[in-house]
């Protein structure tokens, strides 16, 4: 998908102050069993069509709002992906701008795990 320049420049700016991961470091958390909460702030369509084994649907339209009635605890270590780590590394911004300290967004999200070829459940 090619992204309009001033989308990739908000994507970049919220880079420089969040942490990501790749979608190799988040498999091999998921086999770990990891204590952690995987989100994906994918649109509902997106979701419906499949998603991370374990994750929940918290979109990128809604988190702001519902994230503090799902997650009260902000040192929750949340992962959050989305179709290719654009809007998930928004999404991490602005859930640390609400004092969650313990974010992650998952570099190259959805097409990036389905081409690594890893497992994904449909609801």
């Amino acid at each position: 998908m090619k992204h309009s320049p001033g989308f990739l420049k908000i994507v970049d700016d919220a880079r420089r102050r969040i942490r990501e991961l790749s979608v190799a470091d988040v498999k091999a958390m998921l086999d770990r069993r990891e204590e952690f909460e995987l989100v994906d702030v994918r649109e509902e369509s997106e979701w419906a069509r499949g998603h991370l084994p374990h994750a929940r649907h918290l979109s990128k339209g809604i988190i702001e709002r519902d994230v503090e009635a799902t997650y009260p605890d902000p040192m929750t270590k949340l992962v959050l992906y989305c179709g290719g780590g654009y809007r998930s590394a928004l999404v991490a911004d602005n859930l640390q701008k609400m004092g969650y300290s313990n974010v992650y967004s998952m570099d190259g999200g959805w097409r990036g795990w389905n081409e690594a070829g890893f497992l994904t459940e449909k609801p």
